[in-house]
């Protein structure tokens, strides 16, 4: 188990919403999930407004995902950027490990 530090921001990425289709379903709500791009990009705007205490680093925790690798591409810049959030959270973001 990883321990975070009091100005870690921790997301917890999971395979599905539990809504209730089987796994492996194309599944937009589920994939909304996942899309770490905009979950960074809701911490970023969340500390902007005040709602959350700033952050040093964000834990990304995927171990429930049967492929990580989306996740690793998106933050690294492998992936092709489609909106300004994207080019938001690549100018605020870098993979350490």
């Amino acid at each position: 188990m990883f321990a975070l530090k009091p100005d870690d921001a921790l997301i917890r990425l999971s395979p599905d919403s539990g809504h209730g289709h089987d796994a492996g379903v194309v599944c937009m709500a589920c994939a909304g999930r996942v899309e770490i791009r905009a979950l960074l990009f809701e911490l970023l705007e969340s500390v902007r407004q005040g709602l959350r205490t700033p952050f040093r680093s964000v834990v990304v925790d995927a171990t429930a995902l049967p492929d990580a690798r989306k996740v690793i591409d998106a933050v690294a810049g492998r992936l092709p950027a489609t909106a300004m959030r994207d080019h938001t959270v690549a100018r605020s973001f870098h993979l350490v490990a």
